[in-house]
C-alpha cells in the first residue's frame, strides 16, 4: 500500500488558528475528500470548522456505519478512509468498524472527540478511555494535548495507516485542544514522507525461483495482501508466465479474474473441492499475501502435508507464524512477484489433473424445485453486472454463496468483512464504495439477519441519492448458525428463527427507496433486469428456502480434504 497522496501546492496559513481549524486543514493536506461521521458535543469544534472547507462530510445515521463506509472507501481507492465521532458512545460505536479495518488490514483514520483535558479521569459526561479501549485494534494511537501538534500528528497518522501493512490509526482530540488557538509556523505544516521498501535479496529470489522450477505439483495460494498492495497486475503476470494452478482466500478473490484458466477458486471451509484437493496434493505452496488463517487451512497440521512453502508478505511477522516457510521473502509484493523467474516448468500433467478436478467438481445450478436458488441468482447477477461491478457483502450463508458463485474481475470488486465477520458491513460498505467509484455498479448482498444491524443507513442512501442496489436474501433464519446447529448440534435450533421479520420491501419504500419482492424462480430473470437497470437506489427482497445450506463444508477441526457435500 502506498502512502496517501499529499498535495504539493504552496500553502498559505494564517498567523494563528484553532486546533479544530488545524484538523480540517491537516485532512485537506493529506488529500482527504470524504469524511464519514456523526456530530456530538466533544467533536463539535471540528464540525464548526468544516463549513467552507474542501472536505465533503457524509452524515451517516450510526457511527459504526461511518467506520464501515470509510473502510470500504479505502479498500476501493487505496487511500486512507476517514471517520469521525464524538466522545463516549460515539467513540465506542466506532470500535467495531475500527476492529474490522484492523483485522482486514485496511488504512483508516478514526477521529474522536474527548472531554476537556482538565476533566479527563473524572468520569465527566461522555468521557471514555477511547485510547485504551482501541489500543489492541489499531496500528497506532494519538491523544493530542497541544493544538500545535495537530499537523505533525495527522501527517504521521496517514503515513502509519497507509505504509507497510495498512491498518487503522486513532486520533483522540480533547475539546479544549480543538478550541485553543496557536501560532502557525512552517513546522506546523509537516508532510509525511514515504518509507521505501527494503531492497530484495537476490539470493532469496534465486532460491525461490529454483524451488519453483524443481516442483512438479505447485500451487499459487494468494490472499488479501494482493489487493492491499495493489499487486494484482504482478500476480497475473506471474501466473501467466508460469501457469501454476491457483487458489484464493476469501479476501484474495478477484486477484485473478474468476474465469482465469488454472484458477481453481476459493480454498478453505467453504472452498471448492478442486481448490482444496490441489492444496492437499501439492509439493510446493507459493503463498502471496495470505496468512494461513484457520478458515483457509482447516486443521493446520494436515494442510498441504507434502508441500514446501515460499511465503511472500509485506508483514514479516506473518511469515512462519502458523506454518514454517522454507523460503521467507518480506517486502514489496509486486516487486517480489515480478522478480520470480523460474523459467519453463514441467507441470503439464499436474495442470491437467487440476483442470479435470475443476470440471468434475464444478458448481451446479440445476437445483430442483420452483423456489429461488440463491447460488444461481448470484452467479447470473454478477455475470450480467460485468466488469463495472463492486459487490459489498454482509456475513452469513449469503457471504459464502457470493464467494463461491460470483464473478469478480478485480480485487476491489469484492468487499467483505473477512477477519472479523461483521454483520451489518454490507450497506455501509456499499455507501463507501459508491463515494469511491460513483460510476461503478455497486450491489450489496445481505441477509435478513445482517440487514437489521444497519438498516437505518437506508436513510443515508436516500439523503445522498446513492444508486445502491441491495439484494436481500431472506430465509427467515440466522442461516449460518442454523446450518451449524443442524449439522453439529443435533438440530437443537436455538434462537435462529426470524419468523417475525418485517416486510423489508415496505421498510425500504418507507425510506424512499424503490423496492420489490421475489418468491419464485421464474421471477429471477426479471428481477435481475430491474436491479441492474434502476438509476436510483433499489432493494430486491428475495425469499429463499430456509433449509438451504452452503456446500461444500469442511467440518470444524477437520482436514480440508474431508469435505461434506449436500
Amino acid at each position: 500500500m502506498t502512502a496517501q497522496p499529499i498535495k504539493s501546492e504552496p500553502v498559505t496559513q494564517p498567523e494563528s488558528m484553532t486546533g479544530a481549524a488545524a484538523v480540517v486543514r491537516a485532512l485537506e493536506l493529506a488529500g482527504t475528500e470524504y469524511v464519514f461521521g456523526y456530530p456530538g458535543g466533544a467533536i463539535m469544534p471540528v464540525y464548526d470548522a468544516l463549513p467552507g472547507s474542501q472536505l465533503k462530510h457524509i452524515l451517516v445515521r450510526h457511527e459504526q456505519a461511518a467506520a464501515l463506509a470509510a473502510d470500504a472507501y479505502a479498500r476501493v481507492t487505496g487511500k486512507a478512509g476517514v471517520c469521525m465521532a464524538t466522545s463516549g458512545p460515539g467513540a465506542t460505536n466506532l470500535v467495531t468498524g475500527i476492529a474490522n479495518a484492523f483485522m482486514d488490514s485496511v488504512p483508516l483514520i478514526a477521529i474522536t472527540g474527548q472531554t476537556q483535558t482538565a476533566m479527563m479521569g473524572t468520569d465527566a459526561f461522555q468521557e471514555i478511555d477511547t485510547f485504551g479501549i482501541t489500543l489492541p485494534i489499531v496500528k497506532h494511537s494519538f491523544l493530542v494535548r497541544d493544538p500545535a501538534e495537530i499537523f505533525n500528528v495527522f501527517a504521521e497518522a496517514f503515513a502509519v495507516a497507509t505504509q507497510g501493512r495498512p491498518g487503522p490509526v486513532l486520533i483522540d482530540l480533547p475539546k479544549d485542544v480543538m478550541q485553543a488557538s496557536f501560532a502557525v509556523s512552517p513546522q506546523n505544516d509537516h508532510r509525511a514522507r514515504s518509507t521505501p521498501w527494503p531492497d530484495l535479496d537476490p539470493a532469496l529470489i534465486e532460491q525461490a525461483s529454483a524451488l519453483i522450477a524443481a516442483s512438479r505439483r505447485p500451487v499459487l495460494y494468494f490472499g488479501g495482501g494482493i489487493a492491499i498492495s495493489r499487486s494484482e497486475a504482478a500476480l497475473r503476470a506471474f501466473h501467466s508466465r508460469t501457469g501454476i494452478p491457483a487458489v484464493a482466500t476469501l479476501k484474495g478473490l478477484g486477484g485473478l479474474p474468476t474465469e482465469t484458466p488454472d484458477f481453481l477458486g476459493m480454498l478453505g471451509m467453504h472452498g471448492t473441492r478442486a481448490a482444496n484437493l490441489a492444496v492437499n496434493e501439492s509439493d510446493l505452496l507459493i503463498c502471496a499475501g495470505a496468512r494461513f488463517d484457520d478458515r483457509a487451512t482447516g486443521r493446520l497440521a494436515s494442510f498441504a502435508p507434502h508441500a514446501k512453502v515460499i511465503h511472500i508478505d509485506a508483514d514479516a511477522s506473518e511469515i512462519s507464524k502458523l506454518r514454517h516457510a522454507d523460503i521467507a521473502i518480506g517486502g514489496d509484493m509486486a516487486k517480489v512477484l515480478d522478480a520470480l523467474r523460474p523459467g519453463p516448468l514441467s507441470i503439464a500433467p499436474w495442470r491437467e489433473h487440476c483442470a479435470q478436478n475443476k470440471t468434475r467438481w464444478a458448481m451446479r445450478y440445476d437445483a430442483p424445485g420452483k423456489g429461488v436458488f440463491a447460488p444461481a441468482l448470484l452467479n447470473e447477477l454478477s455475470r450480467r453486472a460485468g466488469d463495472e461491478l463492486i459487490m459489498t457483502c454482509d456475513v452469513g450463508q449469503h457471504q459464502m454463496w457470493v464467494a463461491q458463485h460470483c464473478r469478480f474481475s478485480r480485487p476491489q470488486a469484492h468487499l467483505t468483512s473477512a477477519g472479523l465477520g461483521t454483520m451489518g458491513f454490507g450497506i455501509p460498505a456499499g455507501i463507501g464504495a459508491l463515494f469511491a467509484e460513483p460510476k461503478s455498479t455497486v450491489i450489496t448482498v445481505t441477509g435478513d439477519g445482517s440487514i437489521m444491524m444497519n438498516i437505518h443507513e437506508l436513510a443515508t442512501i436516500k439523503r445522498y441519492r446513492l444508486p445502491l442496489k441491495i439484494l436481500l436474501l431472506d430465509n427467515s433464519q440466522l442461516g449460518m448458525v442454523r446450518q451449524w446447529q443442524e449439522l453439529f448440534f443435533e438440530e437443537n435450533f436455538s434462537e435462529v428463527d426470524l419468523y417475525d421479520n418485517p416486510d423489508f420491501a415496505e421498510i425500504a419504500r418507507a425510506f424512499g427507496l424503490e423496492a420489490f419482492t421475489v418468491d419464485r424462480r421464474e421471477e429471477v430473470d426479471g428481477a435481475i433486469d430491474r436491479l441492474l437497470s434502476a438509476t436510483g437506489p433499489i432493494l430486491a427482497h428475495v425469499r429463499i428456502d430456509p433449509r438451504e445450506n452452503v456446500w461444500p463444508l469442511v467440518p470444524p477441526g477437520a482436514s480440508n480434504s474431508d469435505m461434506m457435500e449436500a
